[in-house]
């Protein structure tokens, strides 16, 4: 079975014709699944949902073309491919093909050329300065938050995260940032807000958060606790299996 990882990048070996261009690009993001809900978030976050076409793949029952048009950009993109679909997946409408379907990548790709930023005019989401601090949080909260640590360490992560809020508003200071993103789908993935124990400014912060026009509105769903509304009403059914990181 050929490999399922795509690793292409917006602007990068531009002979590979992945360059920046309006509605050029399509995401295809799982409900659901944490990495595809920080994707959506970011969409909003930076302005990009007239310009980046996104389409939600529920149960395929329900969504069948979404998971057919999928299932053509795997096999354009990876000669007689005939292993499972993974998603979150950016597309490239012109061609085809997947451009990739690892989360970090696409997720750099959204903050820089696709959204006009770059080395000299970087993104508010992703500012140089606190770049080694997002991805220190993201490994922080991919290890220790996440319903699968071990109690210990989660409860240890999670009061680190409580305490620091003490000092600042938002996960790495004063402004929002793609740690937030971050740090926000962690902690509505670990369950009902409850689940966050006697820790009153994450539980704060969560509710905060929702009041912001890129955030769900609710971090629960009625029958799946924890598991955000992803934007545009899709309910939550069945994931894909998740891109490979």
């Amino acid at each position: 079975m050929p490999s399922s990882r795509i690793h292409s990048r917006i602007g990068v070996g531009l002979a590979g014709g992945f360059y920046p261009a309006p509605h050029r690009y399509e995401l295809f993001l799982s409900a659901g699944c944490p990495r595809s809900l920080r994707i959506s978030i970011t969409l909003g976050l930076l302005g990009l949902r007239d310009s980046v076409a996104t389409t939600f793949l529920g149960h395929p029952t329900v969504t069948p073309k979404a998971y057919a048009s999928l299932r053509g950009a795997y096999e354009a993109t990876l000669h007689h491919y005939d292993g499972p679909l993974t998603a979150p997946a950016l597309c490239d409408r012109w061609s085809g093909r997947i451009v990739s379907n690892h989360t970090p990548d696409i997720l750099r790709d959204l903050a820089g050329l696709l959204s006009g930023h770059d080395e000299a005019c970087p993104s508010a989401l992703r500012p140089p300065e606190l770049a080694e601090g997002i991805e220190a949080l993201r490994e922080l909260l991919n290890r220790d938050v996440t319903p699968h640590a071990g109690s210990s360490a989660r409860s240890a992560a999670l009061d680190l995260l409580d305490g620091s809020l003490a000092r600042r508003p938002y996960a790495l200071g004063e402004e929002l940032t793609a740690g937030d993103v971050d740090l926000w789908v962690a902690l509505v993935h670990l369950g009902p807000v409850g689940a966050l124990g006697d820790r009153p400014r994450l539980k704060e912060y969560v509710r905060r958060l929702c009041g912001h026009p890129a955030f769900p509105e609710t971090p629960e769903v009625p029958g799946a606790p924890g598991i955000p509304d992803l934007p545009g009403g899709m309910a939550v059914v069945d994931p894909l299996p998740q891109a490979l990181t």
